[in-house]
Order: structure tokens, then C-alpha cells, then sequence
């Protein structure tokens, strides 16, 4: 039998559609969009003399560097989803070996491709209709292009010697560029101060962006830490106490992979340098809204029973159970956003020694 739909579903389509719309509107505006690269270009060649190009980078589209104008003043502002190479393989923490980094993502890639193997020998390709095996399945992806990365990080810092003396070298000259140029307007020359200004931020630019497979992993990280907490919550909250039955009786297997996603996703945190800037929670609403989308899918196609009762769309509450669930991806999402951000604000204070920032 297909997909029966009632009037009360269309207020279900028109909830998904509005988060699908507002995650596409806020990536495009964060993300870079054709308006606002071309307002950044024109502002380039005010600021730059012409034949002087800028090169950025950014996954769909370049990420330019913002010039602010205020009175004639022009100041070079990094945009808050920038992403160094450094960041994706170094720790945060200064005595930290990057292989170090390198063990646990490895380690976590083994563990949770043996449970979902595990879980797959068990139910079948057909487990697959759990957006508990998607979550999985993406954090799995996570790890392994973390731990292809982290392999030529550590590959790079053999070659090249200790990153950190490169970053005190450019912290040491840029120090020596403001002083010389301190010390020249003292001697009464005249110093164009937005040309100083470029030439610092062109030193920033000089550090090794992430590239397309960097800014992946950002957005894997960020889709996968959503994810993760509103599986986990949903699984330990909602379906083991009042929706447990034969199928979702709780197990060991199933008791590890509702923890263990959420145990090395955390581990992995305390110990990268990745940051967390809150647009990217649109791509974790656009993969919570992608597998819904399924579900109507193989439903319309003949597929008759729902994994999760909530989602079903034949009883007059399924509108109410969609705009919950659209309500909390934003604490889901959130709770790991203040972990971050509580780990970039007080680490420094704890552990001002042995915590770096990268960014």
C-alpha cells in the first residue's frame, strides 16, 4: 500500500520545506554567495591595485576575505567559517604529538566499523531505514577522511619540522612589521595605514587554507555532532523508556552504538583544534530533513511500516511531531556548540601553558 496522505500532512511538507529553505538560505548567505563575492570583489579593487589577484577557496563557493569601509578606512576581517590546514590534524594541546590525534581517530574508525558490520550481520542491509545507521554511517565517514588527513598532517610535520615554530616565526615578523611601520610614522613619513593593514592580513592569507577536503571534514564534523546528540537523546530519552517492542528492545549492540558515537566524537573534540561556527548546523538540519524526505520516499513507494512511530503521517498529531522535531535539532545542535565554545573560552584560562589556538 502507498503513502496515504491527509491534509494535515501538507503542514508536515511545509515544515520540512521551511527548514530545508532556511538551512539553504543561511549557508548561502555564510557560505558565500554570487552577491556578496561580487561586493567583495569590487571592494578588492578599491583596496588593491590592479593586478594584484586574491586567491580563496571555499567548498561550493570561494570564501573571500570581508574588507570593511568606514571613512575611508579599510579593514581586513577573516570570515568566521575560515579553516587553516593546521587545524584539521593539529591538537589544541601543545604537548600533544599530532599522532597522537592520528591513534584515536583510527581507533574510533575500527571500533564503529565493527559494530555497524556487526549490526549489519544481525538485521540485514535493510537496518538502513534508522536514521540511527545513517548518523552512524556519517560519523564512520568522519573518521576515516580525519584519519587520511591526520596521516599526511603527520606526514608534513616530519618533513617540515614543528608547525608551532612556523606560526612564532610569522607572530615574530608580523611584531617586527608593526614596529617598523610604528617607528616610520614617528619619523614623519607618510605611511598609508590601509596598506599596512593588507599587508598583515596577506601574511594571515599566506597560511595553508584546508582545501576542499578540509572544508568536507568541517562539515562532516559539524553534520555528525548534531546528528549524534539528537540520536542519542531520542534513542535514551523517548524510544527506550516509552516505545520500546521486539525490534527496539534494548541490547548490548544497540546500547554501544548510542553511546559510542557520541564517546569518540567527544574525545576527537577535546583534543582538535577544529572550531565550531553555528551556520554549519544548517548542513546537520539538511541531513535530518534528507532522511524524512526518505521515509516519505520508500513509504510512497510501497514500504508500509514507520522505525519511528513519530514520523508517521496518518495520525492528526504528525504535524505537531514534526515541528517538535524541527524544534530540537536547534538544543541537539546547540548543546555541542556550547561544549566547544566552552572548551575555546575557559581551556585558555585552565591551562594557559598547554592549551594553543590555531585559528
Amino acid at each position: 500500500m502507498g503513502l496515504v496522505v491527509y491534509w494535515y500532512d501538507f503542514i508536515c511538507f511545509g515544515i520540512v520545506a521551511a527548514a530545508v529553505l532556511g538551512a539553504a538560505v543561511v549557508l548561502v548567505r555564510k557560505e558565500g554567495a554570487a552577491e556578496g563575492i561580487l561586493s567583495w570583489r569590487r571592494r578588492l579593487r578599491r583596496a588593491k591595485p590592479e593586478g594584484e589577484p586574491f586567491k580563496y577557496e571555499s567548498l561550493f563557493l570561494p570564501i573571500l576575505e570581508d574588507y570593511e569601509e568606514d571613512e575611508g578606512d579599510v579593514r581586513a576581517k577573516e570570515p568566521a567559517g575560515l579553516i587553516t590546514w593546521e587545524e584539521m590534524w593539529m591538537s589544541c594541546w601543545v604537548c600533544l604529538h599530532p599522532a597522537v590525534l592520528l591513534v584515536v581517530r583510527f581507533v574510533a574508525l575500527v571500533v564503529m566499523v565493527l559494530l555497524l558490520a556487526w549490526d549489519i550481520d544481525i538485521w540485514g542491509g535493510t537496518i538502513y531505514v534508522y536514521y540511527t545507521e545513517w548518523t552512524f554511517t556519517l560519523v564512520i565517514i568522519y573518521f576515516g577522511l580525519a584519519t587520511l588527513i591526520s596521516i599526511e598532517g603527520c606526514y608534513e610535520w616530519y618533513k617540515q619540522g614543528s608547525v608551532r615554530d612556523q606560526h612564532e616565526t610569522t607572530d615574530f615578523l608580523r611584531m617586527d612589521t608593526e614596529q617598523e611601520a610604528y617607528a616610520a610614522e614617528r619619523a614623519g613619513e607618510n605611511i598609508n595605514e590601509n596598506t599596512v593593514r593588507l599587508q598583515r592580513h596577506q601574511e594571515q592569507e599566506n597560511r595553508k587554507k584546508a582545501g576542499f577536503w578540509g572544508y568536507t571534514m568541517q562539515i562532516l564534523f559539524q553534520t555528525c555532532a548534531g546528528s549524534v546528540v539528537m540520536t542519542d537523546i531520542v534513542f535514551w530519552v523517548i524510544i527506550v523508556p516509552f516505545l520500546s517492542t521486539e525490534r527496539f528492545s534494548l541490547n548490548l549492540l544497540m546500547g554501544s552504538m548510542h553511546s559510542v558515537n557520541a564517546f569518540f566524537l567527544i574525545v576527537d573534540s577535546a583534543l582538535n583544534s577544529m572550531h565550531f561556527p553555528w551556520f554549519r548546523g544548517a548542513y546537520f538540519m539538511l541531513w535530518t530533513a534528507l532522511y524524512v524526505i526518505f521515509q516519505w520516499i520508500i513509504h510512497a513507494c510501497g514500504f508500509s511500516w514507520w522505525p519511528y512511530p513519530f514520523l508517521e503521517l496518518s495520525t492528526a498529531w504528525a504535524p505537531l511531531w514534526y515541528f517538535a522535531l524541527a524544534i530540537l535539532c536547534i538544543p541537539c545542535y546547540g548543546l555541542f556548540t556550547l561544549l566547544i565554545k566552552g572548551k575555546e573560552r575557559y581551556f585558555p584560562k585552565w591551562f594557559p601553558h598547554a592549551y594553543q589556538n590555531l585559528n
